[in-house]
């Protein structure tokens, strides 16, 4: 009996001393930064920066939800830095990609590969990058928690209808909050075409867009995950969901649609692939309509057309 009591006693102490901890990382987020074009610089101080980016999107806990190691959403952050305005202020460009691996395979497709062209930011070496959502203080810092949650919202909308509803919300929060910032990309005039940070969560949240988000269910959900074993359903199933994109375009709910030709431009080359060994009439269909969708980039899409069928 004592030794029963001793025991409780340590696990205890052990509960007290090691919390439980009820969130983890949600990313596993690859930062590569380079500043070839600028000249004459501590070359150490870009290093420092991409340690700091990489653990501030690695270690921050962005949600409350539970992912073990393996479930991170892998994604990449590249930036590259054009000009070097003060001693600790910079201009260039950031690179976003997300990927999603497919059920029972090895492979990775890509959910959004883009670039915003508006980054300019303060960096002070060795000073902790630290993100409150209440405020916008630190344009570096805004800029990678914005990307951070448009990341894991579209990664969740891929396993369930709308389900990154809460993470474009708090990316949204983050735009308003940097409404006075004075840095571009946060205002609806800031770039041409409304290709901004401000436009794209917009276009997301707007509900004239929810098709292209139920596209990215049943794209993944209904089509890749499935390809594996039931390969015609699945590209049936693909099918249809790019008649979801179709009837947001035939609405047109503005003029540029940024959303929609970042979802396209990011597909363009797998669907090229998964076609090239469809049925001609099943090939078809699915050229009429991307040639009606994504225009731009036609020349690709008639690449089905050199595959025969497997």
């Amino acid at each position: 009996m004592k030794l029963l009591h001793t025991l409780k006693y340590y696990l205890l102490l052990l509960l007290v001393i090691i919390p439980v901890s009820s969130k983890s990382q949600e990313l596993n987020c690859n930062v590569q930064i380079s500043a070839q074009m600028i000249q004459g610089s501590n070359r150490e101080i870009f290093e420092s920066m991409q340690r700091d980016i990489y653990d501030f999107m690695n270690n921050t806990v962005w949600t409350n939800h539970v992912l073990s190691y393996s479930e991170r959403i892998d994604c990449n952050i590249l930036i590259n830095l054009t000009d070097q305005l003060s001693g600790d202020e910079f201009r260039g460009t950031i690179q976003v990609q997300l990927r999603r691996p497919v059920f029972n395979t090895t492979y990775n497709s890509t959910i959004l590969n883009f670039v915003d062209n508006n980054f300019q930011f303060r960096y002070v070496e060795f000073q902790t990058l630290e993100f409150d959502p209440s405020t916008h203080r630190f344009n570096l810092i805004s800029v990678l928690a914005y990307y951070a949650y448009m990341i894991i919202g579209f990664d969740y909308d891929t396993f369930s209808p709308l389900g990154g509803t809460e993470f474009f919300q708090m990316a949204e929060k983050i735009v308003t909050n940097a409404q006075n910032a004075p840095e571009a990309g946060w205002k609806p005039f800031d770039g041409s075409r409304n290709r901004n940070r401000y436009w794209l969560v917009k276009n997301v949240l707007n509900k004239e867009y929810e098709s292209v988000r139920l596209f990215n269910y049943e794209y993944y959900i209904l089509g890749l995950d499935i390809m594996e074993s039931k390969t015609g359903e699945a590209r049936m199933n693909m099918s249809e969901s790019l008649k979801l994109i179709q009837e947001v375009y035939r609405k047109r709910p503005d003029p540029y649609m940024y959303l929609v030709q970042i979802i396209l431009d990011a597909k363009t080359d797998e669907l090229v692939n998964i076609y090239s060994g469809a049925y001609p009439e099943e090939k078809g269909r699915v050229l009429q309509i991307l040639n009606e969708i994504d225009p731009a980039n036609k020349a690709k899409y008639e690449r089905m057309n050199e595959s025969t069928i497997r």
